[in-house]
Formats: C-alpha cells, sequence, structure tokens
C-alpha cells in the first residue's frame, strides 16, 4: 500500500531530465533557438559563396590554373618572399637595439629610441616607399668621406643607390623596427627583474645578462607577436607595387594590362599570398610549440663519473 502510494505521489520528471537524489541541484540547461537560427544563415552563405565560385564562368578558373606556374608570377612571388625575408630580418635586428635603448638609462639613447619608433609608427609605409624612392631630388650624390670638410673618398649617384627595391626594403624594414622595438621591450620587461640582481650580484657584466638570461627568455613572449607580424609584412610587400617593383602583385598587374584578364590574375595572386600565409602560419606555430616545450634554461643531462672516489658520488655537468 505504501509503496503504491508513494508512486502515485511521484511528480512526472520534465523529458531530458535525470532524476536526483534530493539533497542534489537540478541543472537546467538554457536553449539556444538563435544558435540554430545562426547557424542555418551562416552555412547559407557558404553555400552559396561556393556556389558562386562553382558556376561563374567569369571567374575563369581555367585561365587561373593557366597563370598560376607562369614564369612572370613565379618571378614575382620570389621577389615577394624576398622582400618579406630582408624587411623582417632588417626590422627585427633594428628593433632589438631600439628595445634596449628605450630601456637605457641613458636619456639620449631613451630619447633618440623614443622619436624613432613615434615618427616610423606614424608615418605609412607606403608614404616611406615614395619618400626614399625619390630621395634623389634632395641628395642626388651619396658621398663618403669627412663631414664638413668637402673630402670624399667615393660618390655615387642616388638614383643608382636608391633603387625602387630599395627603398621598398628602407619602408618594410623601419616601420618594422619600429613595432618590434615595443613588442620586444615588452617582452623584456616582463622577465622577472630578480633574475637580473641575482646575476648582477655574481659579478656577471650587463651585456652577457642581457644575451644570455633576458633576450631567450623574452624571446618565448615575443614570438607570438612578431609571427603575426610576419604575415602582415607578407601583405605589406604588395604596396611596393606602385614603385614598379615587380612583385607577386606587379606581375599580376603587367599580365592582366596586356591579356585584360583582370579577375583571374589577381585569383593566381591571392592563390599564392593564401599559400605563403599557410605555411608561415605552420610555422609559427611549430617554433611556438618547440619554443614553450623546451624548459626555460636548457640544463645539459648529468652524467655520472665513474672514477670518482669513494663517498659521496659526484656529476660532471
Amino acid at each position: 500500500m505504501s509503496s503504491s502510494t508513494s508512486s502515485r505521489d511521484r511528480k512526472p520528471q520534465a523529458p531530458g531530465h535525470h532524476r536526483l537524489a534530493d539533497n542534489q541541484t537540478h541543472v537546467h540547461h538554457l536553449k539556444h533557438p538563435w544558435w540554430w537560427v545562426g547557424g542555418v544563415v551562416v552555412i547559407a552563405l557558404i553555400a552559396a559563396f561556393i556556389h558562386l565560385l562553382m558556376t561563374n564562368r567569369n571567374l575563369k578558373w581555367n585561365v587561373v590554373g593557366e597563370y598560376l606556374f607562369n614564369g612572370e608570377i613565379l618571378h614575382g612571388l620570389w621577389v615577394t618572399i624576398e622582400l618579406t625575408v630582408l624587411a623582417m630580418i632588417i626590422g627585427l635586428a633594428l628593433g632589438i637595439v631600439l628595445a634596449i635603448m628605450r630601456l637605457s638609462r641613458n636619456p639620449l639613447f631613451s630619447s633618440v629610441a623614443w622619436i624613432w619608433i613615434w615618427f616610423f609608427r606614424g608615418v605609412p609605409p607606403l608614404v616611406q616607399m615614395i619618400f626614399w624612392f625619390n630621395l634623389a631630388t634632395l641628395i642626388p650624390v651619396l658621398k663618403l668621406g669627412i663631414p664638413y670638410t668637402g673630402i670624399a673618398w667615393a660618390q655615387w649617384d642616388m638614383n643608382q643607390v636608391m633603387t625602387s627595391f630599395a627603398a621598398a626594403i628602407l619602408g618594410l624594414a623601419f616601420t618594422e623596427s619600429a613595432y618590434a622595438a615595443e613588442m620586444i621591450r615588452a617582452g623584456i620587461m616582463a622577465v622577472p627583474h630578480g633574475q637580473v640582481e641575482a646575476a648582477s650580484a655574481l659579478g656577471i657584466r650587463s651585456s652577457k645578462i642581457m644575451r644570455t638570461i633576458i633576450l631567450p627568455q623574452a624571446l618565448r613572449i615575443v614570438i607570438p607577436p612578431i609571427g603575426n607580424d610576419l604575415i602582415s609584412m607578407l601583405k605589406f610587400t604588395s604596396l611596393v607595387s606602385v614603385l614598379a617593383t615587380p612583385d607577386l602583385l606587379y606581375s599580376a598587374q603587367m599580365i592582366y594590362s596586356r591579356t585584360y584578364q583582370t579577375i583571374p590574375l589577381l585569383l593566381v595572386a591571392t592563390v599564392w599570398y593564401l599559400v605563403l600565409t599557410t605555411i608561415f602560419t605552420i610555422a609559427q606555430q611549430l617554433i611556438e610549440r618547440r619554443i614553450h616545450d623546451q624548459p626555460m634554461l636548457n640544463v645539459r643531462r648529468l652524467r655520472f663519473n665513474p672514477f670518482a672516489s669513494k663517498g659521496p658520488k659526484k656529476v660532471m655537468a
């Protein structure tokens, strides 16, 4: 009788809810109907985009395939890679120097670094490229000698020195140096100051502290933003087409100016930019994983010394 009564007194459970003990909390999952609506909209847009790519004859995928490995396109691709790598190397080298100068207690060094960063972060890279390319109007002849004396050991025509490629490198590298300096400075400041004090107490020189203690640890912090800067630099190289530098975009422009196949050639450039971006992204992820998997201090494995005397065992590092 009691069992039947208790079964009648039980309240029916809602569908999808598990029966819990009296002292447990019932968890009610909120329903999100707008997730379904948003998902349907996103899927519809993706389907429409794929349908456009597959059915629109004006894209001319056969022309894209024809010029994808064209010699002129591949030469422009190589120039783009050269611009990206050289600008990043020069920019990072300058950025390290500027970051150290910004952290210096010398007011002259700190002020000069601050002005450099302020100027080249404020001036767009395209404006810099055009300025450097027209530097011959300001300095027609580049001389190497003793200043203010008229003594010159060698001189060059600025139009021959400042080519479009050199102007592009300077514009991209100087812009990168300003941004890299701030990233590296933030990475250096993130290293605990106690490590610097401990190394100084051991009599280690400041230059060695910076080279062996601070910079290796700051590298772990600045690798992700520097990787993003590398990808941004790859895209910034398309600006050099204004200077008629034969990069990837300019090569595509030269071809479609002759063939009038504008959209297919732009798609060729897009494909190669996406390929390079994918390669750089994978390389960045592999470097980040390798750096973060390693210990902070690279201690060599200890080896047992078989020739040690009796008593406490000694180890050799």
